[in-house]
């Protein structure tokens, strides 16, 4: 069994033609370039066929002599290109399977001759086909063309298992699964799932009909609930456009979710699978070091977007009456996934000592150790207790990192670099930084993956 991606592009492809954008500007550097997608199945099966497709697959090194089933999942020009069945003709006779929505059907036939070896097939969600040996179901997409008669299946999706049992899930164009996909697709353990991820950060031009990142995420993890994506299978991000950040971090992203981008041509299957990881490290210990508005709560969040169970530990002293600080703490709670719980505490220790499946977004280790000072009274180096309060500071310090280092649960902690500004005025600032420099560097000696956030980058350290 093989799948061969011919190309991972949108519509418009990746680098844009006609753009200059800093995306589309990486990607020309890089020599990379992303046709439509289509995919290929053991060189018999086409799933989609856009007007760059043939000459994808002779990119790839690989004809399309062999294919004997078309699937279309609808009519937009993107994914059908009726001209490349006439290009065909031209060269064989062999029989052919054609089967997608009634108009990207009737679009592609009004090209061949009323006598062209080919089998029409219109298909709709819901209907099983053996074709050529290979077990097709379709599926609905959440994705309108705007071309077909109204109340018409206009787009669909493709669950295609081969002869020798190889479960692949094409779905591509569509937004988040309709409700019937996800039910149909429970237990599935696909072997690869090709899932459209077009818009990237734009979340305003996702709409119900393509995936942006953040949609992308809630259905790998509605997929994942279900079994229908499990540890061994594939995940590719396809129909990638250039309102995606470059390759580079557009994988450095997919990858907290289990899911990979690869170029054009590349086969695809089991033994490219990555689990959900952080750090390379499935579940494990991160901690996001950055400034003020780095992006550091943001790039915490992204890496728990697809994880089903996660509690948001947030550290910070209640709302109270400062408007400043409730519309920053609204801002945060905003942002948050609906399916995540929020949890206020301070009891690090018992949060990481439960074995509770949950995994955790701590924001922030500052606030906690702001806190934690203000609760032993320890602010003031000149005070003459201040020795005895600092133990009790530093007592709280090592209960935390013992904790940290032992325990199983997926974590992820926010901290703030605040060593390096000006050195501050006062003696208790000074002793804060000092305190949070040397917490911020234990913590990150005890961790799989620690991530440094600055104008809304991220390095990795």
């Amino acid at each position: 069994m093989s799948v061969r991606l011919l190309g991972t592009g949108a519509a418009d492809g990746w680098p844009q033609a006609f753009c200059r954008c800093a995306s589309c500007g990486s990607e020309r550097a890089a020599g990379r370039v992303r046709s439509q997608t289509a995919a290929l199945l053991d060189r018999t099966v086409l799933l989609d066929c856009g007007p760059t497709t043939p000459e994808a697959a002779q990119r790839a090194g690989v004809d399309l002599a062999d294919v004997r089933v078309l699937l279309l999942t609808h009519q937009h020009s993107d994914h059908l290109s009726p001209a490349a069945l006439m290009h065909r003709g031209w060269v064989t006779d062999a029989p052919l399977v054609v089967a997608g929505p009634p108009d990207a059907v009737a679009a592609a036939r009004a090209w061949l001759p009323p006598d062209a070896p080919v089998r029409w097939l219109e298909v709709a969600p819901g209907e099983r086909h053996d074709l050529e040996g290979y077990a097709v179901r379709v599926l609905a997409a959440a994705h309108r063309t705007g071309l077909g008669e109204p109340g018409a299946v206009e787009a669909v999706l493709y669950d295609v298992t081969t002869p020798d049992g190889v479960r692949v899930l094409h779905a591509t164009d569509t937004g988040p699964l309709p409700a019937a996909t996800l039910e149909a697709t429970a237990g599935a353990a696909y072997d690869v799932v090709l899932l459209e991820e077009t818009f990237g950060d734009r979340d305003d031009l996702a709409g119900d009909g393509h995936h942006g990142l953040s949609a992308f995420a809630a259905t790998v993890r509605g997929l994942r609930a279900s079994g229908a994506v499990v540890a061994t299978t594939d995940l590719v991000a396809v129909h990638l456009s250039h309102h995606n950040p470059p390759t580079p971090e557009l994988a450095r992203r997919l990858a907290a979710w289990g899911a990979r981008v690869v170029d054009d041509g590349t086969l695809v299957g089991p033994g490219g699978a990555v689990g959900p990881a952080v750090g390379g490290v499935p579940g494990g210990r991160t901690l996001v070091l950055g400034g003020a508005r780095s992006g550091k709560s943001v790039e915490a969040e992204r890496l728990l977007t697809a994880t089903d169970q996660v509690a948001y530990v947030a550290t910070s002293y209640p709302r109270g009456d400062d408007p400043e600080w409730v519309a920053r703490v609204e801002t945060h709670v905003q942002r948050r996934p609906a399916h995540w719980t929020t949890v206020e505490t301070l009891d690090l220790v018992g949060l990481l000592e439960d074995d509770d499946p949950a995994a955790l977004l701590v924001d922030c280790l500052t606030l906690w150790l702001t806190r934690v000072i203000d609760r032993h009274d320890a602010w003031d180096p000149a005070a003459p207790s201040h020795a005895d309060a600092w133990a009790g500071v530093e007592s709280d310090v090592a209960d935390l990192l013992r904790a940290w280092r032992t325990t199983a649960r997926h974590v992820v902690a926010v901290s703030n670099e605040v060593g390096q500004g000006v050195v501050p005025a006062t003696a208790s600032g000074r002793m804060f930084r000092d305190a949070m420099g040397r917490l911020n560097a234990a913590v990150a000696a005890a961790s799989e993956d620690v991530r440094w956030c600055v104008a809304g980058r991220v390095v990795a350290l």
